[in-house]
Parts: C-alpha cells; structure tokens; sequence
C-alpha cells in the first residue's frame, strides 16, 4: 500500500528504511522524499516507525551511550 502517493513510496519501503536505521519522519524523508511535498503522508509515517522502534533510542534506554557522545568535542 502507498504510504506517499507524491512520490510513489511504499509501506514496505518505509519498513525497509527503518530496518536500515531510519528512525524519525525526518530520516525517511532523507532517504526517499516521503513526506516533503504535501505532508499528507508524515502522521502514517509516525504510525509505521512506531514508538521505540529505533534501535539507538534502544540502546540509551539500556543504558548505552548514544552515537553522538562517541564524537571529540570542538576544540
């Protein structure tokens, strides 16, 4: 089923973007333009990436720490 009909993007393939690591509207924006014409498509987005379905956000709420603490900080 069509998820973004602008862009002719699927249920599956925004399933497959989150199983590659896409974890917010945003990010599948980033990879296949769902959700950055019309909006119409971002809220059934939300509803497929679900809550808690990222594993990064896993991996804070077990305690790890996120990517982005791994980065030097500027000098």
């Amino acid at each position: 089923m069509f998820v973004c009909s602008c862009f002719g993007v699927t249920e599956e393939q925004v399933r497959g973007h989150a199983a590659a690591g896409a974890c917010t509207p945003r990010q599948i924006a980033s990879a296949c333009k769902a959700g950055t014409d019309c909006g119409g498509c971002v809220r059934r987005i939300q509803a497929l990436l679900g809550r808690g379905s990222c594993p990064r956000r896993q991996l804070v709420d077990q305690g790890g720490q996120p990517l982005a603490a791994e980065l030097p900080e500027a000098a």
